[in-house]
């Protein structure tokens, strides 16, 4: 069912009866840009794995540690490639916490993701979204969005934050990110974190059953620590390496086997461009 919203984060004309990717995610954070379709998605991941909740929340918080980690390691500008709807903790206000004079680009392709992200920026000089296709990175990186905020012959913090296992292999997920990797100087930082096989065939296979059904044609490519590993290329990965997200360099000590198979197999790692 197509319907006009009042709400402005709702753009005219969003079928609000199929989930989006970026919706349901921000419904497993506990935000409110979401309708019932996403929330009976998330409703059915959860009955599938009853920690998804807090497992969302484990890779936010595993964000938060790798942008003030970046803007630590002296970089003062970020594009967020598949960044999705803004809830609490968002990148700029991350890295302007600590510097206001950092600059970020946000790209996501789902539509209220960028309307709403526009709201939320409407005041804030040094950040901007764009609406694009990180699977385009010649769009995305010529930009007016990117070309104003981001001078790309200065170290940049790229991340892709749980978007890459949206990626089939037929999307050439290492070549996407080689360019993105090519096209920024030494010294910049590349985050990821990325699906691994916790969830298990079964579920993976409902839940690929459960997407399409409700006319999502996203589908989710679990992947092994080495395919994650080669999305690094060259670039150094930085201690504690490829890690759980709730493992990388948590804020206080953390109990790992208390994690969940999918917690435990949620990939995270920041590397260095030599």
């Amino acid at each position: 069912m197509i319907v006009t919203q009042d709400a402005p984060w709702v753009p005219a004309d969003i079928d609000i009866t199929v989930p989006s990717v970026a919706r349901v995610y921000d419904y497993l954070l506990g935000g409110a840009h979401n309708f019932a379709a996403d929330r009976a998605l998330g409703e059915k991941i959860r009955a599938m794995e009853p920690t998804v909740f807090e497992s969302a929340r484990l890779v936010r918080s595993a964000l938060t540690r790798m942008v003030r980690h970046m803007v630590g390691s002296g970089i003062r500008q970020f594009l967020d490639l598949g960044s999705g709807i803004p809830t609490v903790a968002n990148v700029h206000e991350i890295a302007h916490s600590v510097d206001p004079g950092c600059r970020v680009v946000y790209v996501d392709i789902d539509p209220i993701a960028v309307a709403h992200s526009e709201l939320l920026l409407m005041d804030t000089d040094h950040a901007d979204v764009l609406r694009a296709d990180v699977r385009d990175p010649d769009a995305v990186l010529g930009s007016p969005q990117v070309t104003a905020q981001l001078n790309l012959n200065e170290p940049v913090g790229l991340l892709f934050m749980m978007v890459l296992h949206y990626l089939g292999d037929t999307d050439d997920p290492v070549g996407v990110v080689r360019r993105y990797r090519d096209a920024v100087p030494r010294g910049s930082r590349l985050a990821i974190t990325h699906l691994g096989h916790g969830l298990g065939a079964e579920n993976k296979s409902e839940l690929d059953d459960a997407m399409r059904s409700s006319g999502n044609r996203d589908q989710l490519h679990q992947r092994t620590r080495d395919e994650v590993l080669a999305l690094f290329g060259d670039w150094r990965l930085e201690r504690p390496g490829l890690v759980s997200a709730g493992g990388w360099r948590p804020d206080i000590p953390t109990d790992l086997s208390a994690f969940t198979a999918l917690d435990r197999d949620l990939h995270a790692g920041l590397a260095r461009k030599p």
